[in-house]
């Protein structure tokens, strides 16, 4: 017995099937963008030759990503579906950097951070200058919230992101990750590329939680900092 669907019937299947995998980071899109993307040099950073050498790699692997014109796409932590959503990205580029025992949702990762690291929270800071922002670092994992609905999850967190440092030209600061909407030099991008930092208006229904060192690199790189 033969089972036809229409084109709505097919789409339907397709959500239910995809519900079914681990959980991604966005709201699922049934048409999936091209690739909008901005990549630049790990030299482009703000004294990235002075950066700590556990860190420069995993710099250095982000920024490859972001040269392989990936768009974003819903549930997928695999680069060879042609793009991957935010916490995907980032546990597609732990992996690949040997960091073992890293969770796929960003919930999940603030979890981890929280609990064999540090979290940093960032409530209510309006600007850099904050002193919430005095230990943040290229390397660090970067947390929102409400940037969509969260249901069933025992945290708030929906969002993830890597913080890169700043850009050497103008000292603007700059994230890596995979996002359909977020913005490089003001200009809406798509896919797993370099972004600019902001941190959300008080309007936004979004929200910056806070940050903190990926757990197996940050005691790696206190060593490497203290016998310089």
């Amino acid at each position: 017995m033969r089972i036809k669907f229409g084109r709505v019937g097919l789409l339907w299947l397709c959500s239910i099937l995809g519900s079914m995998s681990q959980q991604p980071e966005e709201t699922p899109k049934t048409e999936t963008k091209p690739a909008l993307v901005w990549t630049i040099k790990p030299e482009e950073l703000k004294d990235f030759h002075d950066y700590p050498k556990e860190i420069k790699p995993l710099i250095r692997r982000a920024l490859e990503l972001t040269e392989k014109n990936l768009t974003y796409l819903f549930g997928s932590s695999d680069p060879q579906k042609g793009g991957m959503d935010c916490s995907g990205t980032l546990f597609y580029l732990l992996q690949s950097i040997g960091i073992k025992g890293a969770p796929r949702q960003s919930d999940e990762m603030s979890d981890w951070i929280s609990k064999e690291s540090r979290l940093h929270l960032t409530s209510n800071a309006s600007s850099f200058s904050d002193p919430k922002f005095a230990e943040l670092k290229p390397g660090h994992l970067l947390f929102w919230t409400g940037t969509y609905d969260t249901p069933g999850r025992t945290s708030r967190v929906s969002h993830v992101m890597l913080y890169l440092g700043k850009r050497g030209k103008d000292g603007a600061p700059l994230i890596f990750g995979a996002s359909d909407g977020r913005t490089y030099e003001g200009q809406k991008r798509c896919g797993v590329s370099v972004f600019d930092f902001k941190i959300p208006n008080k309007k936004s229904k979004a929200a910056l939680l806070g940050y903190g060192a990926i757990p197996g690199i940050e005691n790696q790189a206190v060593k490497s900092e203290a016998k310089e």
